[in-house]
């Protein structure tokens, strides 16, 4: 069963909120409704992200950042970009996921150095074979999404990051959960997201037509 199947299977309420539409995807909005949904968007998604981390108290106790750097860029994608095969969901989760799993271990490997001030001098190099090593691993696993590129250096050149070790790993999720959550919301009021949850849809198969018919 194909994944539009399931979703037609659902609730209407539901399915459209999960970007589901009976009738294929909606007629282009013009650009100046494009233009403020867009805005409307991303407003909106930047802040509950950055309400839950700098006013929980759960969070600000842990020394986590108001808001992970890369998700500005990934909110240009999942708000403005809703069609890109690199603002869909999984990119979004995964690549970010993936990419800050890839981020704290290269940089802890590094960080077993003897000398302290030998790992410090070499944390540029840490940054760059992490984010390396992310783009490698997200177009292996399909869910590349460019700014969890950003999100994979972000341990060893930041040290608010550094300091949060495997504790950014849900943070990371979290920052996700949230951008993707307020995205289904608005951007399902006059446009349609996600395009697919796991995989593009197949184009269909033109059977070819017997001799001598139209």
């Amino acid at each position: 069963m194909s994944e539009q199947e399931v979703l037609a299977r659902l609730p209407w309420w539901l399915s459209h909120w999960l970007g589901y539409r009976p009738n294929g995807p909606a007629k282009p909005l013009p650009p100046y409704l494009r233009w403020a949904w867009s805005f409307i968007a991303a407003f909106c998604g930047l802040c509950v992200v950055q309400a839950i981390f700098n006013y929980s108290d759960y969070f600000a106790s842990r020394g986590v950042p108001g808001i992970i750097a890369s998700y500005g860029a990934s909110a240009v994608l999942v708000y403005c970009a809703v069609e890109s095969p690199l603002a869909q969901p999984r990119a979004l989760v995964f690549g970010h996921f993936l990419s800050a799993l890839v981020g704290v271990c290269i940089t802890k490997l590094f960080s077993l150095m003897p000398d302290e001030a030998k790992f410090k001098s070499l944390r540029w190099l840490a940054a760059s074979l992490s984010s390396a090593v992310a783009i490698v691993v997200m177009d292996i696993t399909e869910t590349t999404h460019p700014p969890a590129g950003a999100t994979a250096l972000l341990p060893a050149t930041d040290d608010a990051v550094w300091r949060l070790s495997w504790y950014y790993l849900p943070v990371v999720l979290l920052s996700s959960a949230l951008l993707l959550v307020v995205a289904l919301i608005i951007n399902n009021i006059q446009r349609r997201y996600p395009s697919f949850w796991v995989a593009p849809p197949k184009p269909k198969q033109v059977l070819p037509q017997p001799n001598g018919t139209k």
